[in-house]
């Protein structure tokens, strides 16, 4: 194609959202699309640390992200999984993995061999103990899966835990090598087709005008495009996500450079910790219904393990979604389009979400409304489906020692979820999908983690007898245990592969 058939497209505030969108068009879409992005650094971004899932390795892998540069430019560390601490109940703790329990390759997934086990009163060893990625990251080793399916160290996955404030500016350089456009300058008017009500042209305060064909709206919580222009509704979730806040502040790091992020819960929520080369992430996600500002900053301080090396940072949020995130000529990605808490690092991930759909979809002869309306179907059920999951940690539980953990114990949740909950006690199934991020290991994970325990199982978990079944379950988790602690420490295998970038 010609440069005068490729489509201008306009992406409206960088940080993350704008430089994973920026960067993904020009390297995938070349032929197709013009791409310039807006920014004004005077705004700033909403970066306290970045816990990702496994899929931005699939995203980085098609962008030709070298793992080893950008791990040492965002000072990243590996993650295995997320803890879980006094979830269940106070005390209780458990690893959500990424990756299988047991080896993963039986017809008969391995927690109804487990159950089995429990029911029977055989008093079966934690299920984590049964998962190379849990084990691994309770005893901070770390190596890449085994591309042989047939051994134990490749049934697990992984991801990064990187510093947000670099992120970005590493995709810029990568965005703008391959051909992007950057504007620095702050949008003061938005123009719209007085006819069909797209979006025309954004003008800045320098007086620039920038028109476009397709308008990306990555201008975070503001939702300038989105939201603001074209009026887009908000669909408020604060009834099964009562979080509104969260107060952040980084600190030295002074235990050990741990393979996961934790999530431990607080008084009024929970508290993260994400463990980076230079520093350790510390935040308080809480709900201004149960505690203060003033409380929450001060439990936060009194909580984290290191010398601060920030004054705690307040921050304001509702989490639900815009009723749709592609309308007219304008598609939201990231915070402008929708928002959950961190709890189960998912934000990166709907970005990536959006773009793949917006690749996927991207307009060929104008934009088609069949199009837009399957991409607003797929992150549609992104959301719904992550809400679902993240609604579940909040009310699987027994806790009821404070009034906000009494709420959300007692809450009515949504019918999705109920039936989700019911069909796993019931016979220990799990809800499958096509579409969505959270296979079933996840949700086992957290069931069980938090006590939700079923009452019954696979009856073809019963066709071992009871001491074929224990011998084996005793091997499997010595195996375990054996092949995990051969593994190279955390630290020293990022100091050999990829130790961070000195500050310019």
């Amino acid at each position: 194609m010609s440069d005068r058939s490729k489509l201008k497209v306009v992406v409206v505030g960088g940080g993350t959202a704008g430089w994973m969108t920026a960067a993904a068009l020009v390297k995938l879409l070349p032929d197709r699309c013009d791409v310039h992005l807006v920014e004004s650094e005077a705004i700033g971004i909403v970066g306290v640390g970045e816990a990702t899932l496994p899929h931005i390795r699939a995203f980085n892998e098609r962008l030709g992200i070298d793992e080893a540069e950008f791990m040492a430019a965002t000072r990243a560390t590996f993650k295995l999984g997320i803890e879980f601490r006094d979830w269940g109940r106070v005390g209780d703790g458990y690893i959500h993995p990424f990756g299988t329990f047991g080896r993963g390759n039986s017809e008969v997934e391995f927690h109804h061999y487990w159950t089995r086990l429990e029911r029977e009163g055989a008093a079966a060893p934690p299920i984590g103990e049964f998962s190379m990625a849990v084990t691994m990251a309770y005893l901070n080793r770390f190596a890449r899966p085994d591309p042989n399916p047939e051994k134990l160290e490749s049934t697990f996955s992984y991801a990064y835990q990187f510093d947000a404030t670099l992120f970005a500016p590493f995709l810029r350089q990568l965005a703008e090598q391959m051909g992007a456009r950057r504007t620095e300058g702050r949008i003061v008017d938005v123009e719209l087709d007085g006819e069909g009500g797209d979006i025309r042209a954004v003008n800045l305060e320098s007086g620039e005008r920038i028109d476009g064909e397709l308008f990306i709206d990555c201008s975070g919580f503001f939702s300038l495009l989105l939201g603001k222009t074209l009026e887009e509704p908000f669909e408020n979730w604060s009834q099964w996500l009562p979080c509104d806040r969260a107060v952040a502040m980084p600190c030295r790091t002074r235990t050990a450079l741990t393979p996961y992020t934790s999530a431990i819960a607080m008084p009024a929520g929970w508290r993260w910790r994400i463990p980076l080369q230079h520093r350790t992430g510390n935040g308080y996600v809480y709900s201004s219904s149960f505690t203060s500002d003033d409380e929450a900053r001060e439990a936060l301080i009194g909580a984290v393990e290191g010398d601060p090396i920030a004054e705690p940072r307040v921050l304001k949020f509702q989490a639900g979604r815009r009723r749709r995130s592609w309308v007219r000529n304008c598609v939201g990605v990231g915070l402008a389009s929708g928002f959950l808490e961190p709890l189960e690092s998912t934000s990166i991930y709907l970005i990536q979400a959006a773009i793949t759909a917006l690749v996927e979809l991207f307009p060929i002869d104008g934009i088609s409304p069949l199009d837009r309306d399957e991409f607003n179907r797929l992150i549609d059920l992104e959301y719904d489906r992550i809400r679902d999951f993240l609604i579940l940690h909040y009310h699987a539980t027994e806790r009821s020692d404070s009034p906000f953990w009494d709420h959300v114990r007692t809450m009515q949740v949504p019918d999705s979820l109920h039936e989700k909950m019911a069909l796993f006690r019931s016979r220990g199934r799990v809800a499958k999908y096509r579409e969505g991020v959270f296979l079933d290991a996840s949700w086992i994970a957290v069931y069980i983690g938090q006590r939700v325990t079923p009452d019954g199982y696979d009856m073809r978990a019963d066709l071992p007898s009871a001491n074929v079944l224990r011998d084996a379950m005793s091997a499997l988790q010595s195996e375990v245990r054996a092949r995990a602690s051969a593994l190279p420490d955390h630290r020293d295998y990022i100091e050999r592969y990829c130790p961070m970038a000195e500050a310019a």
